[in-house]
């Protein structure tokens, strides 16, 4: 089931987050910013257990950002981060998003959906507000990706 989190899921979101943090995979995200975030967050649930989850945060006029995809290993392969990506569009759409980037290692898997590789030059409000504050800034290996929902 995906659904929007709540304050109850933080706790398993940072953990799942985080261990993939651990292996590069991703960022790594503290309680504070989970915390201040937390609107931002869609979950997937199975067994009332957080398996899966994705941020929508919106960055600027008509510029969003999908963050924090993650689903558990043993849950992948079962649909789960096509249906947190598409919760994310959905709430971008109906927000007024025209358009959603996102920063990744998997740049193949957001291109199933229709992004399109871009450089960080095109995200000065994402570079300025959130990237330069990073431990992996000004030498950040994740690759932008860009995707325009304007009807």
């Amino acid at each position: 089931m995906i659904r929007k989190a709540g304050i109850k899921d933080i706790k398993q979101i940072q953990a799942l987050i985080n261990a993939f943090a651990k292996q590069d995979l991703m960022l790594a995200r503290s309680l504070n910013e989970l915390y201040e975030n937390l609107r931002d967050f869609w979950v997937a649930e199975e067994n009332h257990k957080v398996v899966g989850c994705a941020a929508l945060h919106i960055s600027w006029d008509d510029l969003a950002e999908i963050k924090s995809l993650a689903v558990a290993k043993k849950s992948q392969g079962k649909g789960l981060g096509k249906e947190l990506i598409d919760a994310c569009l959905s709430e971008a759409e109906v927000l007024g998003a025209k358009k959603i980037f996102v920063l990744t290692y998997k740049p193949d898997f957001f291109k199933k959906f229709g992004f399109k590789r871009v450089g960080h030059a095109r995200l000065p409000h994402k570079i300025w507000a959130e990237c330069i504050n990073c431990c992996k800034f000004p030498d950040c290996q994740e690759i932008a990706l860009l995707k325009i929902i304007a009807k």
